[in-house]
């Protein structure tokens, strides 16, 4: 992540203060690792720090590390730092190895470490100086990094500090249970209506229509997700709107257009076609479910969908998702992709990170906001929400979230394949291709700062 607008770092409890910002929440037993280009702040990177047997020969975690930092190509140096509590206020210091195996890992790629620190709940130290005179033990107060200048500009521009990611995949607020009864009953009436018109191509072209109208660049009163940043917590009551942290009342999303999304989410190629879509555009999703043979001509079922214009949700009236403005703006498709188009990623290019060179990212920011929405009242819709989820922030570089948003997902649905799939990319250290060049990745930040 970049600094915004030129930002100086005046010494180590400016940037350790940043680190906060850049990765949403404050890290607890992890190795952060910053690069460096010149004097300016590159890439974030977080692991979890590694565990006895790793430690006893960490050459092989050192060379992940290296892996993930040459994606941030044309950096020259790197900054670490340790955040635990254990192992470092006293000598022989537990990850004094490691810190020697990076050191020598990283300098062999060209990028020698700069500095490095420890940091704990109560204290900071350098992790090179062992003088005491100027770094006593435990060390320095971390109350320093708190009220570092650069923080305290960070959070006057806006930026906040969130829960760690395991805590925000919860839901910012309980549902009861005849809410979620009436909730789970629309989505089954819904999917009695969709169930015989999968392999319907007016179907599945009135079904983006309808997410296109959510996920689009908001135009006049339109459902718009824009005004949130993204670090922002959610919150709200849920008697008052069905997007709290963005929305008024009166352009809520109803129930009944949840309980479709919902129910949709849980075809697999329509769930795959609405990432597709938010990233690359309709043309590519249609391409992709053209390829895969998903339409039959046969099916002549009239398409459904929910209503474009709001009413008041009376069947499902202790959910309190009411709405009278307009929802979802009138969107039209092509039917077809026209003959000869050129420049049309394939769904695994796409889902890959691979194509297009960069996605539209505000587009995928408002799909997560409709997701966090949809995985609320739990099930097989809530794993294929939370998936999408995981799968937008690990597009986005942010894996750790992505590994909360997945292992959620499996709660709701034991299983479940994509986010399985999904997870065992984390776990081989793959970068979703957009994160892993410069510039495509998407960034919380829009520039960057000098250091010095």
């Amino acid at each position: 992540m970049t600094l915004p607008q030129h930002l100086t770092v005046r010494g180590p409890e400016d940037i350790l203060g940043f680190i906060p910002h850049s990765l949403g929440y404050w890290p607890a037993d992890s190795l952060v690792a910053m690069t460096l280009h010149g004097k300016r702040l590159g890439a974030t990177l977080r692991l979890d720090l590694p565990g006895p047997e790793k430690l006893a020969d960490p050459r092989h975690y050192a060379r992940s590390v290296r892996d993930y930092l040459l994606a941030d190509q044309g950096s020259d140096a790197a900054l670490l730092v340790f955040f635990t509590n254990d192992g470092w206020t006293d000598l022989p210091r537990t990850y004094t190895g490691l810190l020697a195996a990076l050191q020598a890992v990283l300098g062999t790629a060209g990028m020698p470490v700069r500095e490095a620190w420890y940091v704990g709940d109560s204290y900071w130290r350098d992790a090179y100086c062992t003088d005491p005179s100027c770094c006593p033990l435990p060390g320095r107060p971390i109350d320093d990094i708190r009220d570092s200048m650069l923080n305290a500009e960070m959070v006057f521009r806006g930026s906040s500090v969130g829960p760690a990611p395991d805590d925000q995949t919860q839901p910012a607020r309980s549902v009861s249970a005849e809410d979620t009864a009436a909730m789970l009953a629309a989505e089954a009436a819904w999917s009695t209506d969709l169930e015989p018109r999968r392999r319907s191509r007016a179907q599945f072209n009135a079904l983006l229509a309808f997410w296109e109208g959510l996920i689009a660049a908001p135009q006049g009163n339109a459902l718009s997700c824009d005004p949130l940043p993204d670090d922002a917590p959610a919150g709200g009551s849920l008697s008052g709107d069905a997007f709290p942290s963005q929305l008024p009342p009166d352009l809520a999303l109803p129930a009944p257009s949840q309980a479709f999304l919902r129910a949709s989410l849980q075809v697999p190629a329509w769930r795959d076609a609405v990432l597709v879509m938010a990233a690359a555009g309709f043309p590519a999703a249609l391409a992709g479910a053209e390829q895969f043979g998903i339409f039959d001509a046969g099916c002549v079922l009239a398409p459904v969908v929910p209503p474009a214009i709001a009413q008041p949700a009376a069947a499902l009236p202790a959910a309190g998702l009411p709405g009278t403005g307009l929802i979802v703006p009138p969107v039209s498709l092509p039917d077809s992709v026209p003959d000869g188009a050129s420049g049309v990623p394939g769904y695994g290019e796409v889902l890959l990170g691979l194509e297009p060179d960069m996605p539209d990212w505000s587009r995928l920011h408002r799909l997560d906001r409709v997701l966090e929405q949809l995985s609320l009242w739990g099930g097989q819709a809530a794993a294929a929400a939370l998936t999408g989820r995981g799968w937008i922030s690990w597009c986005r570089g942010r894996g750790s979230y992505a590994a909360a948003f997945l292992g959620k997902a499996l709660e709701e649905e034991e299983g479940y394949r994509l986010a399985e799939l999904m997870l065992e990319l984390l776990r081989r250290g793959t970068l979703c291709g957009w994160a892993a060049r410069k510039d495509a990745a998407w960034r919380k930040f829009d520039s960057d700062a000098a250091w010095g």
